[in-house]
């Protein structure tokens, strides 16, 4: 048994140059399942509703603006979390936007909007940043669960009609065009961002102009 330990160990610390490569093959392998494992369940844990909560910036300002809309409680039970609207679904896209939302920590550790009255004077620059955003790739995630060709217009208000099937069919608009404040409340057309050059937006509150409203 002692000639055998000390044989194992040997080829261990000497190892041949076939042991070699079976042992970094190995190795290797079972160290990038490891990795990749731990890597995406990290991932995951970014997306979660605990996750995204976390701080009371979000918490206390447009998460609850959220569970005032239809996407927070609603007739069938289906919930959008934060990560269904503001994290793409596809692998590539979704490193991109993690990236991308690393450099958003400096806003939380230099307190940009770390009170009520922060967070209002900042809500319409960041609403503009996601509605170019959702712009940019068409509305992505709203597609993610709502698809056109799955729509069922004899269900749908006379101007929801005529709305879909004009502007959704030759794509001259994408859903954020006509649904801005259907999760979030617009910002204040008197912030101080708006005031700056932000532009004219609907009143908080209120739907953007050209919204349908959704049906529960």
């Amino acid at each position: 048994m002692w000639l055998l330990i000390k044989r194992y160990w040997k080829t261990i610390n000497r190892p041949s140059l076939h042991y070699s490569l079976g042992f970094l093959t190995i190795g290797g392998f079972v160290a990038g399942i490891v990795f990749w494992g731990a890597f995406n369940t990290a991932m995951e844990a970014t997306n979660t509703e605990a996750f995204c909560t976390g701080c009371h910036e979000m918490r206390d300002n447009v998460y609850a603006d959220l569970k005032s809309t239809i996407h927070y409680s609603n007739r069938t039970g289906v919930r959008a979390l934060c990560s269904d609207c503001h994290v793409p679904h596809r692998w590539t896209s979704k490193m991109a936007r993690k990236m991308q939302a690393s450099k958003e920590v400096w806003a939380k550790i230099f307190g940009t909007v770390n009170t009520p009255e922060k967070f209002e004077a900042h809500r319409l620059t960041l609403a503009q940043h996601e509605w170019a955003r959702f712009r940019a790739n068409d509305s992505l995630e709203c597609r993610n669960c709502h698809n056109y060709e799955h729509m069922d217009f004899t269900r749908q208000s006379p101007r929801a009609q005529a709305m879909h099937s004009t502007y959704l069919a030759d794509r001259s608009k994408t859903c954020i065009d006509c649904h801005k404040g259907i999760a979030h409340r617009l910002p204040n057309p008197q912030s101080p961002t708006a005031e700056a050059g932000g532009g004219p937006v609907a009143a908080a509150g209120n739907a953007a102009p050209g919204a349908m409203p959704p049906s529960r």
